[in-house]
């Protein structure tokens, strides 16, 4: 191998440590995480795209003891900081217990599942890239990034486990694996993408009625209010039937899934702070749109390429056929 192995998980083990003694601090920095992988998603996307080939980031001159450095540190402190931000804006102000399961398999007509299975996808796919960069060939980056994308969204399962109010989930730590695992077997066996999990979101209109636990702001919104995500399995066609000249490489088919009308995880209250409810029929929709892969549109700019890619967790706006059980098929000339 050229890492050493035992210095990365022994430098992870220190991340923990320094988690559990930062904890009681509570600092705004959950948007760390992202911001650390994110940056080296940049720096990483953009050298080995343009600057290093294939045989030269598998060689051993490519690895980089120092920049490994830098990517772990960047995973601690990444780590460390969401945790801290989530326990400020989620946990603190509920009631702790001793760690138990809670089945949540059924809530939210399983919406929640693939919000777990996009995350784990992509922070896969943004620690994958940071370890490429650090000099990590592509069979050790994907490990290690799925590894670390996992192990993050673990820890927040377990910190649900102490909590009162919900427990750690069995079907959580399925999804979070579901997740992980699409991206380490493509980039095992294709060493690309070829399928990608994304996300969209528009305002639903019924956050109105719970913003407590939808949200009441869009920032909000856009993480509480399942009504109002759609998530998507992306299919690039040029890649999956072996790159055809004349079909543009960002062309991508998708499909999706979205559930609506839910005013509460099993069921709708009939009154909210002693005021009554409308009736919403809960139900769920599937859904046929293009899309593009952001990842695959050249441009000359290495940065703009790097923006792309990044950006790539999110569905492009396009007409969509929806069916639902209840509507029967529909027809949307843009749908978010």
């Amino acid at each position: 191998m050229i890492y050493d192995g035992e210095s990365i998980i022994r430098t992870f083990s220190k991340g923990f440590i320094l988690f559990w003694i930062a904890e009681k601090h509570r600092f705004f920095s959950a948007i760390l995480l992202l911001a650390c992988l994110t940056f080296f998603q940049l720096k990483g996307y953009s050298t080995i795209s343009e600057s290093v080939s294939e045989n030269e980031i598998n060689s051993e001159k490519s690895y980089n003891p120092a920049r490994l450095k830098w990517v772990t540190g960047a995973h601690i402190t990444g780590f460390t900081g969401s945790m801290l931000l989530l326990n400020e804006a989620w946990y603190k102000d509920h009631p702790r217990s001793a760690f138990h399961f809670h089945n949540d398999l059924h809530d939210w007509k399983q919406m929640d599942k693939g919000g777990h299975i996009v995350s784990a996808y992509h922070l896969s796919r943004f620690s994958h890239y940071s370890f490429r960069w650090a000099g990590l060939n592509n069979q050790q980056s994907a490990l290690w990034g799925s590894i670390s994308g996992n192990l993050f969204l673990a820890t927040i399962e377990i910190l649900d486990g102490f909590s009162e109010e919900w427990g750690a989930s069995w079907s959580d730590f399925a999804a979070n694996l579901t997740g992980s695992a699409s991206f380490y077997f493509q980039q095992i066996y294709w060493q690309e993408q070829k399928i990608t999990w994304k996300y969209s979101f528009s305002r639903s209109g019924l956050e109105q009625y719970r913003p407590d636990l939808l949200g009441s702001n869009l920032a909000e919104n856009m993480l509480k209010d399942y009504n109002g995500i759609t998530y998507w399995l992306s299919f690039n066609l040029h890649s999956l039937t072996g790159k055809p000249e004349g079909l543009p490489p960002w062309l991508n088919i998708s499909v999706g899934y979205g559930a609506n009308g839910m005013l509460g995880s099993l069921s709708n209250p009939a009154t909210h702070n002693d005021e009554p409810l409308p009736h919403f029929e809960r139900y769920r929709s599937f859904y046929l749109a293009p899309d593009i892969d952001y990842s695959r549109i050249r441009v000359n700019s290495g940065l703009l390429q790097s923006i792309f890619t990044t950006l790539n967790f999110i569905k492009f706006p396009s007409p969509s056929l929806e069916y639902s059980r209840d509507r029967g098929f529909r027809f949307h000339w843009i749908f978010f």
